[in-house]
């Protein structure tokens, strides 16, 4: 497995810090509103990954959090008339439907923040003793400037940071430098915690850390994910807070995708454009919506038009085609289920070994269904050979999680079936056409 690694700005050879096993861990969703498109690439990339480490053998630890202590949350609730707990609750079932979905995988742990509090403070307390945060006034604030590896993640300087600032830092400001960040802010309004500073809640950035810390020994992973928009401030200040605790960059291997355009446009409230993630699945289905998301490579932008949309749905219906029609044939000629042929599906996952490679591997698909075709169309048909092929077609879309599970018709729907192939045989089209509408209201053609 070759990944490419944030952190060192290359593509790497993947080696685990357990043999035989992953740990991976996802920046999950502030829960203040339904999930947009934008929201779901990461979580389909991430759990493409979460397969192939899994295919490969691997076993996977993976943990995806819920922030549920937020202003926009607390502007959300008074906005609903209903309380933040009942709004994040509400966002969190949300989020997971569209996980059962678009058939997702669900993480090991999926910690929320609001269970964490504890930890978190903590965490803080432990950073002001060690002197790498200050209180004032009630807020916490971590000191960048002791960290001299800031900006290894992002590439951005300190002394960048702080020319940039210094148009725009307020003459009260609290803060020691302008480039420090919060990790406890004193608050009367929303949801609060009893901490030793004040009564208030959680910078962002700490949130994170926390959970890892929480769930693997030294806070040490393989993989930390999320979106290219994380990168910098939100993964450059969890590095530096463990960088302060632990001496190390978190994850080993750092990885973000791209954004979503829409026609070329930046998705955002301003321009209108937002789609929701629950809107479109119901539009396009599952297995479009995902290779949509999968037909560009994480770390690609992906502009959704029109015409993509049209093309990626010709690939998936010549995928679902040959799967319907073959499953018929198989079960009405009563032919033994077939031996997937690994070479192929390994072939298929060597593409998602490398810096999962999703396009190479959606191709391969495509390539599958040809020789499917072919072999189904054959006068002197090899059953067993169709029947192998059909099976190793389904071990890939499985790999990477489209869904596609033929229809196991009951007696009755395989005699109707049988039926019509006989009437067409003996050339009765006017019984065929009847027999076919029906077997047509009845979704099995």
């Amino acid at each position: 497995m070759k990944l490419f690694n944030t952190l060192t700005n290359k593509k790497e050879d993947f080696k685990p810090l357990r043999e035989g096993e992953v740990s991976i861990y996802v920046c999950g969703p502030t829960v203040y509103n339904y999930v947009h498109i934008g929201n779901t690439r990461p979580m389909i990339v991430f759990d493409v990954l979460r397969r192939t480490f899994e295919y490969l053998g691997y076993k996977v630890t993976f943990v995806s959090n819920f922030t549920d202590v937020d202003d926009k949350i607390i502007k959300a609730a008074k906005e609903e008339g209903i309380t933040e707990k009942e709004l994040t609750d509400k966002y969190i079932k949300a989020y997971e439907d569209v996980r059962r979905d678009l058939n997702l995988l669900f993480p090991t742990y999926a910690p929320r923040v609001t269970n964490t509090m504890d930890a978190i403070i903590n965490f803080i307390d432990g950073l002001v003793k060690d002197g790498y945060a200050y209180e004032v006034d009630g807020d916490v604030y971590f000191r960048v400037s002791k960290i001299k590896e800031y900006g290894q993640l992002s590439g951005i300087k300190i002394e960048d940071l702080v020319a940039g600032a210094s148009d725009r830092v307020d003459e009260n400001d609290k803060k020691e430098e302008s480039t420090d960040f919060a990790l406890w802010k004193k608050t009367d309004e929303g949801i609060q915690f009893d901490s030793p500073w004040s009564k208030g809640r959680p910078g962002w950035h700490t949130e994170c850390v926390v959970m890892i810390n929480d769930i693997f020994e030294d806070g040490k992973i393989d993989i930390h994910g999320g979106g290219q928009d994380l990168k910098f401030p939100h993964h450059e200040n969890e590095i530096a807070q463990s960088m302060a605790c632990h001496h190390h960059p978190i994850a080993h291997t750092w990885m973000h995708n791209q954004m979503i355009n829409i026609d070329n446009q930046k998705m955002s409230k301003s321009l209108g454009n937002v789609i929701w993630a629950k809107d479109m699945i119901a539009k396009l289905g599952c297995n479009v919506y995902k290779w949509l998301m999968l037909s560009s490579h994480y770390r690609n932008p992906l502009n959704l038009t029109d015409e993509v949309v049209a093309t990626v749905k010709k690939e998936v219906a010549k995928v679902d085609n040959v799967i319907k029609t073959v499953s018929l044939y198989l079960q009405v000629n009563h032919v033994a289920k077939g031996e997937v042929n690994k070479q192929i599906v390994d072939d298929m996952v060597s593409a998602l070994e490398d810096d999962l490679n999703t396009s190479l591997a959606l191709t391969k698909i495509l390539n599958q269904v040809k020789v499917l075709n072919q072999l189904f169309r054959q006068k002197d048909k090899d059953d067993q050979a169709i029947s192998e092929a059909y099976q190793t077609l389904l071990a890939m879309v499985n790999v990477i999680g489209f869904v596609y599970e033929p229809r196991q018709l009951s007696d009755d729907e395989l005699e109707l079936y049988q039926s019509w192939n006989d009437a067409k045989a003996k050339k009765d089209f006017q019984t065929a056409d009847k027999i076919r509408d029906e077997l047509i209201d009845k979704g099995i053609i």
